[in-house]
């Protein structure tokens, strides 16, 4: 467990919020701090406890990409079975300490399937890669039919 303390704008930076916002998680109990002199300060394990994962170190660059893709042309079933095969690509073989968290959501009366993946850089661009070789593979994913089958 590291020692370290940071300061309501710092927090507010690594977490992109509000510095009025980390200020109310504090006054309302959902982030522990410690009050010295007039400024809180915030041990690094409390900001862990908050967020659910650990912290960026002091000072290294945090890179999080968010990507959106959009899909056209699926039917439901389609839908289903892209959300399927992209969660288990998601579930598989990625650092646990740097999760990828994907969202999915099919709207039917247009046809159109959206992917929100937000995390690593290098997992999401795997999870492109593997979304591509489906939609232009002609394998017959997403319309059921597998071929040799």
């Amino acid at each position: 467990m590291s020692d370290d303390l940071y300061s309501v704008e710092q927090v507010a930076d690594l977490l992109d919020l509000h510095v009025r916002t980390v200020r109310g998680y504090i006054r309302a109990g959902r982030l522990r701090a410690v009050r010295i002199g007039k400024q809180y300060r915030i041990a690094r394990a409390d900001l862990d406890a908050l967020t659910g994962r650990p912290a960026p170190p002091a000072g290294a660059p945090a890179l999080e990409v968010s990507s959106i893709v959009q899909v056209d042309g699926v039917d439901r079933a389609a839908a289903d079975r892209l959300a399927t095969l992209v969660l288990a690509g998601v579930n598989t073989g990625h650092d646990p300490a740097r999760p990828l968290r994907v969202q999915t959501v099919h709207d039917e009366e247009r046809h159109r399937m959206k992917i929100v993946i937000l995390g690593d850089a290098a997992a999401t661009a795997d999870l492109l890669h593997l979304v591509d070789a489906v939609l232009r593979g002609d394998n017959g994913l997403l319309r059921q039919e597998v071929p040799g089958a």
